[in-house]
């Protein structure tokens, strides 16, 4: 029974998913939801998804959310498969943690929290809120400060060998330029550097404009 990704083809962690199993090489379905109509807040949707978020992925019966979760298991599952996206060894692993954790701590906060301000919010018909966009912005601002040394160093933020770490990055990064944000073009030679060849990496070009009906590979 071939995976089902279950969830909303412009949202950033159904692309998020999508990009991973592009990555690897895992053919899937893709079973879209009505988020207009709120069916992610239907009770139906809810035994599957407690908090009434997409995506969520059934693997012949096993049911897991959570994209950065979903995208272990892909590796997890299928380490051999496409492109390896977790070192083998221990040191490797260790570094690699390191940068999932530098991700989710010190990009993905302010990243998602300026998206939310300059593009969310507009299309929901709330206000933006000046002030906290441009404070998100100035923090994000000195926390690639961090990211132009690390990657002067190094290829990417786990090494010299592409990891989920830095896929991790694709969703709210690319969205940043809509939001009236160039940081990650122009923060600094390093950072534009690691951006762009992950934009351009075929994995992200196959959904970043949406993920279809059904991909497989």
């Amino acid at each position: 029974m071939v995976l089902k990704l279950v969830g909303f083809s412009m949202s950033t962690c159904t692309r998020r998913v999508a990009c991973v199993l592009v990555e690897k090489k895992v053919p899937f379905e893709f079973v879209p939801v009505d988020v207009a109509s709120l069916a992610h807040k239907s009770p139906e949707y809810r035994e599957k998804q407690p908090f009434g978020q997409v995506p969520y992925i059934d693997d012949d019966g096993f049911v897991l959310y959570e994209s950065r979760a979903i995208a272990r298991y892909i590796e997890e599952k299928y380490p051999n498969q496409g492109t390896r996206l977790v070192p083998a060894d221990a040191k490797g692993k260790a570094l690699f943690e390191q940068a999932a954790s530098v991700e989710f701590s010190n990009f993905e906060p302010f990243a998602s929290g300026a998206v939310a301000e300059k593009v969310f919010k507009p299309m929901r018909g709330l206000t933006t809120d000046q002030a906290r966009f441009d404070a998100l912005v100035e923090q994000l601002s000195a926390k690639l400060d961090g990211y132009e040394v690390i990657l002067g160093k190094q290829k990417y933020l786990a090494g010299n060998e592409v990891t989920l770490a830095d896929l991790y990055h694709l969703p709210y990064g690319s969205m940043l330029a809509r939001a009236g944000c160039d940081l990650m073009t122009t923060k600094g030679p390093n950072v534009t550097r690691w951006f762009n060849e992950l934009c351009s990496r075929p994995s992200w070009v196959a959904v970043k404009d949406g993920v279809k009906s059904t991909l497989e590979y």
